[in-house]
This record gives C-alpha cells, structure tokens and sequence, in this order.
C-alpha cells in the first residue's frame, strides 16, 4: 500500500535556461526528476529518481503531477524520455492534454 507524501514539504522548482528540475526533500534524502527545454513550448524530461527511503510515497508521480499542473499553467507541453514519466503520463488519460504527441 502507499503511502502519499506528507503536504508540508513543498516541492521545489529549479529552473535555467536550457535545464530544469523538480525536487522533494524529506529528512537528508532528495528525490529528483529533471528536464530539458525545447524552447519556449515545450520541456522533455529525462530522468526521474526516488531513493528507497521514499518509495512507496507516491514521490515520482507527485513529481510527474507537478510538471503537469506546471505545463498547463505555462502552456507548455511535456516529452517523456524518462520510462517512470512516460508510464505515468499514459496511466493518468486527463494529463494528456500536455502530452507532446
């Protein structure tokens, strides 16, 4: 069973011109996805880890939600390249609409 992420802890954005990253930190552990920008519209994102101190917490797909929440409030659209964001991307139908097709 899962156990979602405690709420108090924000997750934090980081974002440079070319490069960016969602980051959730829970006592000295980090949890990461990162993604790439293909100009102004779109971003790819490429790499998503959790470490095993947090697995079970619904960590990566809150990491996903946010990138989605983010691309839709932007007008972005987002690639998936990272296999754990594609997945969750196609298991959740009402994120498609800033699914890259």
């Amino acid at each position: 069973m899962s156990r979602p992420i405690p709420q108090v802890q924000p997750i934090e954005r980081e974002e440079h011109p070319s490069k960016g990253r969602y980051v959730f930190r829970l006592g000295g552990d980090e949890s990461e996805m990162t993604y790439s920008r293909a100009g102004e519209s779109m971003i790819i994102i490429d790499h998503t880890e959790v470490p095993d101190a947090m697995r079970g917490r619904l960590v990566g797909q809150t990491l996903v939600r946010r990138a989605v929440e983010d691309a839709r409030a932007e007008g972005r659209s987002i690639v998936p390249l990272c296999p754990f964001a594609k997945a969750q991307l196609l298991l959740h139908p009402d994120w498609h609409d800033v699914l890259k097709r």
